[in-house]
């Protein structure tokens, strides 16, 4: 069953609290290990990420030693087993099993004994240990290592795509650029444009773009350098795409501009300018200017209006109890939701 971004937090609530190990598959880069800190997070419990791909059979089972003339087994100290203390103002440990679709045969032998038995060789995990598994689709061409029948029945799995707008919505409210976040809502497709037979170095997809984020933040001007950097970043037809944009972004009229003359000034009606317009708004607007702005979008068509005002109250949850918000928000409440 598909699941989006921000369905899955309360997905894996749900059934880590009916006890059961849910499985998540997706394509890579869309943010399945935030999702799961998130939740670790929200449930108050040490996250411990383990990649399955690099480990051996004994990181699961632990080292063999002799004692009395027989073989046992000393558990890992990555892991939690009955009498270790619970880690100080937590109430437990959340083990992110990633990548078990691309773990050799062997692994996936040990972690079924974890996951299902739980059992860390012959010593049982603790009983405040809760567990998620991850791992790619079939169809991504990625390393992918069948998986038993029997372990396949016994996980929950959850197939995670991701849906633009809750991806803005995440976006605006971690302040990520707005070039980006209005470029998305631009080009919705290039947010994951994911070819299992690519040839490219890299692709856009959430990780990526949140990458392209931490690189553009400081800079003003996407330059020849920069579009280069973005390239290696989220792929070049992207980059390409994302600095012509940029050069739109940055030839719109400033906020100072809008502010003098909110009912006067002209600006191109084109798509392009449009979204521009909404990211530089959103993110720029405050209690001062918010009369002259919400003056100046009241010209530009409604759904640019709605794609503004969600994205500034998302960036800025301070705006949302000003009266000229409110009185927007009752006008337009049947084409509204925050």
């Amino acid at each position: 069953m598909d699941v989006s971004t921000k369905e899955l937090p309360k997905a894996l609530t749900n059934i880590l609290f009916a006890g059961l190990v849910p499985y998540i598959k997706s394509s890579p880069g869309l943010g399945k290990s935030s999702i799961v800190k998130q939740v670790a997070d929200s449930l108050n419990l040490q996250l411990i990420d383990v990649r399955l791909s690099q480990m051996d059979s004994s990181d699961l089972i632990g080292f063999p030693f002799i004692q009395d003339g027989k073989t046992r087994f000393v558990p890992p100290e990555i892991f939690p087993v009955e009498g270790d203390v619970i880690p100080a103002g937590k109430d437990g440990w959340l083990v992110f099993m990633d990548e078990l679709s691309s773990a050799s045969n062997s692994v996936q032998a040990a972690s079924y004994k974890f996951m299902l038995d739980r059992m860390v060789g012959q010593y049982k995990l603790h009983s405040h240990v809760a567990i998620v598994a991850a791992g790619n689709r079939d169809t991504d061409k990625a390393i992918v290592n069948r998986m038993s029948t029997a372990m396949q029945s016994r996980l929950i799995h959850l197939n995670l795509v991701v849906e633009p707008k809750e991806w803005i919505d995440w976006a605006n409210e971690n302040h990520v650029d707005p070039r980006i976040t209005s470029f998305v809502g631009y080009r919705p497709g290039l947010l994951h444009s994911f070819d299992p037979s690519h040839k490219n170095d890299t692709y856009p997809c959430p990780r990526t773009w949140a990458f392209a984020d931490q690189i553009i933040k400081p800079v003003k001007e996407i330059d020849l350098l920069i579009t280069k950097i973005l390239a290696g970043t989220v792929g070049e037809g992207a980059a390409r795409e994302f600095k012509g944009y940029c050069d739109v972004f940055e030839s719109i009229p400033t906020i100072s501009a809008i502010k003098s003359n909110p009912l006067g000034i002209n600006v191109k009606s084109t798509p392009d300018v449009l979204y521009a317009l909404t990211g530089m708004i959103a993110h720029n607007v405050d209690k001062d200017n918010l009369t002259q702005l919400m003056q100046f979008t009241n010209r530009i068509p409604l759904e640019f209006q709605i794609i503004t005002w969600v994205a500034a109250v998302k960036r800025n949850k301070e705006i949302y109890s000003l009266p000229q918000i409110k009185e927007w928000i009752s006008k337009n409440a049947k084409h509204v939701i925050f």
